[in-house]
C-alpha cells in the first residue's frame, strides 16, 4: 500500500508520515523544502523498513503541481491513500488584511487539494482501499476573529470533502476530513503557552492511521480533535 502526503517535511504532515510508516505503508512525501524532505525520507525508511520517495513541489504553483502529478502517473506507481495536508495560516481581520490574502490562502488551502485529488482520482479508484484524507481545521466549523480568510478556506475544504465523499462512493473511494485544533508544531514557535496546553502532532498522525486502519467497507467521515482545555 502506498500513501502520498503533502506538506510532509514538518508539522502535522510529518506526524502523519511517521504514523503511516509505522503502519507499514510506503510513502511519497511532497513539500517545498527538499533538504528537510531528504532527511525525513532517510529517517523513516531506516526506522520502519518502508520505501520513502520524496519530491520538492511548490503547491502554490499550478504548473509545478501538474508536472509532479504527470510524472507520478507516468511512473506507473499505484496510489492507495492521498493525504492533502499542505496548508498555511495567515493572521488578519478580513476587512483589514491585504486584498490578496484570501487568494493566497485559497491557492494552498483549497485549490492544491482540489487539483491533486482530481489528477489522482483515476489511479486511486484502481485501489481496493482507496482513500482521500483532507486536513481541515476546527476553523472549518467556526470563524476566527483574527484569521477570517483562513476560516473561509478551511470551511471550503470541508465542503470539498463532503461533496467529494458523495462522488467517491460509486467508485469505491473513501473520503475523510480531519479537523484538528491547536497542535504543538513549529507554527506556534515563540508563543508563551505551556506545551500541555496543546495537542501533540503525533495525536493527529495517530488519528489518520486509525482512519486508514478500519475495514474498507466503512469510512470515518469526520474527526474533530481539540486540546483538552479547549481552543487557543
Amino acid at each position: 500500500m502506498k500513501a502520498l502526503i503533502t506538506g510532509a517535511s514538518r508539522g502535522l504532515g510529518l506526524a502523519v508520515a511517521e504514523a503511516l510508516a509505522q503502519e507499514g505503508l510506503d510513502l511519497v512525501l511532497w513539500s517545498k523544502n527538499a533538504e528537510l524532505l531528504q532527511q525525513v525520507a532517510a529517517r523513516l525508511s531506516a526506522a520502519h523498513s518502508v520505501r520513502v520517495d520524496y519530491r520538492s513541489v511548490d503547491l502554490v504553483d499550478s504548473t509545478a503541481i501538474d508536472k509532479a502529478c504527470q510524472d507520478y502517473l507516468e511512473s506507473g506507481e499505484p496510489l492507495d491513500l492521498l493525504v492533502n495536508n499542505a496548508g498555511n495560516f495567515l493572521p488578519g481581520a478580513m476587512m483589514q488584511e491585504s486584498d490578496t490574502q484570501l487568494d493566497d490562502l485559497w491557492t494552498i488551502n483549497v485549490k492544491a487539494a482540489y487539483t491533486l485529488t482530481k489528477r489522482f482520482w483515476t489511479i486511486l479508484a484502481q485501489s481496493p482501499r482507496a482513500h482521500v484524507v483532507n486536513m481541515c481545521s476546527t476553523a472549518s466549523r467556526m470563524g476566527y476573529p483574527a484569521g477570517g480568510s483562513y476560516a473561509v478556506t478551511k470551511h471550503a475544504l470541508l465542503g470539498f470533502s463532503e461533496s467529494l465523499r458523495l462522488e467517491g462512493r460509486p467508485v469505491g473511494i473513501r473520503v475523510s476530513s480531519v479537523l484538528p485544533g491547536a497542535a504543538l508544531t513549529d507554527s506556534w514557535a515563540g508563543v508563551d503557552l505551556p506545551p500541555e496546553r496543546f495537542m501533540k502532532a503525533s495525536d493527529v498522525g495517530a488519528v489518520v492511521r486509525q482512519i486508514w486502519q478500519i475495514n474498507a467497507s466503512a469510512v470515518i467521515e469526520e474527526v474533530t480533535l481539540r486540546p483538552l482545555l479547549g481552543d487557543i
